[in-house]
């Protein structure tokens, strides 16, 4: 990763730029995000205490450039928590330069920390170059379908 570039926790002074990146992350994988809104339940669930979502974002150059999300989750067939991560984006651009391999070192250092068992995550099908990448982690790939019901 560039020298200039920072990992490190979201603060409330990212939430804006926050909310581009998952705008463009959105946007990269085919969707629009649902945050139109709803920038205060995202900053509640980010800096309430204990915090209900987790974040990192890449500071590089003055602006953010990728992040990460995660929350805690139990399985039941583990009899255990483990973390979500339910987003991992780096701009266009950025990718590449070991940031999101630093975004998921962030990650697995706070679940070592938490004490959380594993790690959890989804990517789409189409996006095999970040099924390469996290084959390249050492992540294990299990099929799977997801499904959304809205309620």
């Amino acid at each position: 990763m560039s020298a200039t570039c920072l990992v490190r926790r979201a603060q409330p002074g990212d939430l804006d730029a926050l909310l581009m990146l998952c705008t463009e992350h959105a946007r990269h994988e085919g969707t629009e995000h649902a945050l139109a809104g709803n920038a205060g339940a995202l900053a509640q669930a980010l800096f309430s205490t204990p915090p209900r979502l987790h974040a990192w974002v890449v500071e590089a150059r003055g602006q953010l450039v990728g992040y990460a999300t995660a929350s805690a989750e139990f399985s039941t067939w583990q009899a255990g928590e483990f973390l979500h991560m339910d987003c991992l984006f780096v701009c266009v651009g950025w990718r590449g330069n070991g940031i999101g391999a630093a975004l998921m070192e962030a990650l697995v250092d706070f679940a070592r920390c938490e004490n959380f068992m594993e790690i959890q995550w989804q990517t789409p099908d189409w996006n095999v170059d970040a099924a390469r990448f996290y084959r390249w982690l050492g992540a294990e790939e299990k099929r799977k379908r997801r499904f959304f019901l809205g309620t």
